[in-house]
């Protein structure tokens, strides 16, 4: 099965939340500004919507359980590297079939490719890849239902900035860069997990049409008031009216043909004489 709007994708995360897992990864720089030709993975975190819990993979956990020094991290980071996306895909490894919430992470360049490709080039064989058709861009679920200028760009931190702010530990893509050079990879890691968290907000709110977006078309505006509280309470009050005048036109309607009957004359039945 696959999700191609955002009405559908709405419809399934209210009947089956526990099949929607969050996903969000920092790396180093995404342009050429790396010893290598395709960016480092430094952190990948994980939510499962329906509990709310996450799983994380980071560079100074991961290098703190193979025993290596911060000052060897770099060094030594095909080791670390290699080691935690071993542990992230043993992890999606029995979850293929749940979808994947991401924000645009769409290609080789950033995405799921990009995860896939350095798992190959650590010298590991195929990764247990996540059909795409089993992967959902958040933005585009939110671009479908609220127009394509729901926010202003760079719209993941707009879009925060709308609902609740942005938080503390919140890094831009320039910030990342820098904390990978100074080798603060707990920083970018708190950076990932404070995205994921906001994803599941987000999430959360478009189910309920509560996203607070910049878009002013009357479509939006009639979609929030049809899911509004207020709009629900009086859509049921109209279902419990429409039941009771049901109930009492069946019950005048029997009573009317009681009377009816009762008042009718009684029938005299004639009998036929015979001769024996």
């Amino acid at each position: 099965m696959s999700i191609s709007s955002a009405r559908e994708f709405i419809g399934e995360v209210k009947k089956h939340p526990e099949n929607f897992y969050l996903i969000h990864y920092s790396c180093q720089n995404l342009n050429d500004d790396n010893e290598g030709l395709s960016p480092r993975i430094t952190s990948i975190a994980v939510s499962h919507y329906a509990t709310e819990q996450s799983v994380s993979f980071s560079t100074h956990a991961i290098a703190e359980e193979l025993g290596i020094p911060r000052e060897q991290v770099i060094e030594r980071f095909d080791d670390v590297e290699k080691e935690l996306l071993d542990q992230f895909y043993k992890f999606i490894r029995d979850r293929r079939d749940k979808f994947w919430v991401h924000w645009n992470m769409r290609n080789a360049t950033y995405g799921f490719e990009h995860i896939e490709h350095r798992y190959r080039v650590l010298g590991q064989k195929d990764a247990p890849i996540i059909p795409v058709e089993r992967r959902v861009n958040l933005s585009d679920m939110i671009s479908q239902r609220y127009g394509s200028d729901y926010v202003a760009h760079p719209k993941l931190p707009n879009l925060m900035d709308l609902n609740g702010g942005k938080h503390r530990d919140f890094l831009s893509g320039a910030d990342e860069v820098t904390a990978f050079n100074n080798s603060e990879f707990m920083r970018m890691h708190k950076s990932t997990l404070s995205k994921v968290s906001f994803f599941h907000t987000a999430l959360r709110k478009l189910v309920k049409g509560k996203l607070h977006t910049s878009s002013r078309g009357w479509g939006v505006r009639l979609d929030r008031l049809f899911e509004s509280r207020g709009v629900k309470a009086a859509g049921l009050l109209g279902v419990v009216l429409s039941l009771v005048l049901g109930v009492n036109q069946i019950w005048n309607l029997a009573y009317s043909e009681q009377i009816d009957e009762s008042s009718a004359p009684p029938i005299i039945e004639q009998g036929v004489e015979t001769s024996e």
